[in-house]
Parts: C-alpha cells; structure tokens; sequence
C-alpha cells in the first residue's frame, strides 16, 4: 500500500502514481485525439487541462486518478504515457459500492505495457478502498480494449445496441464488469484514495 503522494515503480522504467492538477495538460492532450477522431469517447469537444482538473477536483479524495509515467535518466520522470481513473457508477446513493472505470493510453506509448500496469493499480486500488464492482463501459467494436479489460479481470456484462450517433454511425455500448470484493451484509463504506493511496498487487 503506498500513500497516493507516493509513487510504484515496477522496475522497467515505467511509474504508476496518483495524477496531480499539473498532470491535467498532458491527460487533456491524451484524451483529445480520442474526442476528435472515432468513437471511442462520445464526446464532440476535447476539454482542456481547466476541465480536465475541474474533472479530478470532483473526486473529492474518494476516487482515484492514476498516471503512468517513465523513469529517465538521473531517476526523474518523462511524460504522461498513459492515465486512468474511476468514477461513480450512478450518482444514486444506493450504488456507491460499485464505480465506472476509464483508461486512455496515449498514442505513442500503445504496445508498451503502461496500459496493463496502469489498470493493474486502479483495479488493485478500487479493491483496497473496499468497492465490491468494477464497471468498464467500451464503444464496439474495440478488440483492444476489450482485450484490456479482460485481461485484468473484467467479464462481458451486456450490450446497449445504437445508444450512440457519432461520426456518422450508430454505435453500441458494451459493459464489462470485475468482482472486486465480497459484498458484505451490511455493507462496508469504501474508503477515501485520499487514505488509500495508490496500491499495487
């Protein structure tokens, strides 16, 4: 367990630790191309790094933002190869066990194992606060993040056939979810990130 002013390193030069507002610029700049081109986010105008950090602030310390970085030389660290976070799931009370998943990989950094290391530590993250459900929502077709998901633990939950018109098309909607722990009777509050910090394994 790290605190989430700390960051995870595993040992191949690429670091995983909580973003921070200066990280917005680079996250924004992620984000964009996947705005502006295909179908991946349904949204039509990329936000800028104000938004983007407006976006982190509403976490309020619960729901974690996590970066990957890479180690340079000297032990500093380069650009932001990759960010995910979580959110909730319904803003309705009774699901604030379960919460809503995100990872945008930048486009340079594809193939480099930054996305799996990084989705690693939120799952391991989410499972430590004490969330009991993971949910990943994915614009189909899209074979590689599907296989991303699957790969650290998340199942096919269902399809929303044509809930999305962008560029042109109708698109569907899969849910993925992961079990992240045990629901318990009655049901325990998940913890802050903010207590938390970033964890892995």
């Amino acid at each position: 367990m790290v605190p989430a002013s700390r960051a995870v390193g595993n040992g191949g030069g690429i670091v995983i630790r909580a973003a921070v507002p200066e990280d917005a610029a680079s996250i924004a700049a992620i984000y964009a191309p996947h705005v502006l081109v295909g179908t991946v986010s349904f949204e039509t105008e990329a936000p800028d790094a104000g938004e983007m950090r407006a976006r982190m602030a509403v976490s309020d310390g619960l729901y974690p933002w996590l970066v990957a970085t890479i180690r340079v030389e000297g032990g500093t660290e380069g650009d932001v190869l990759a960010y995910a976070y979580a959110s909730a799931f319904h803003k309705r009370e009774a699901y604030r066990f379960a919460c809503e998943t995100t990872i945008y990989v930048a486009d340079a950094a594809q193939r480099q194992g930054a996305g799996r290391l990084l989705y690693e530590a939120l799952i391991d993250t989410l499972r430590a606060q004490g969330f009991t459900q993971a949910i990943g929502a994915i614009a189909l077709p899209n074979d590689g993040s599907i296989k991303l998901h699957e790969a650290v633990g998340f199942r096919r939950a269902g399809v929303y056939r044509e809930v999305g018109y962008k560029n042109g098309q109708w698109i569907d909607v899969g849910h993925w979810q992961c079990a992240l722990n045990e629901p318990a009777m009655p049901p325990v509050e998940p913890k802050r990130f903010a207590d938390v910090g970033v964890v892995r394994g």
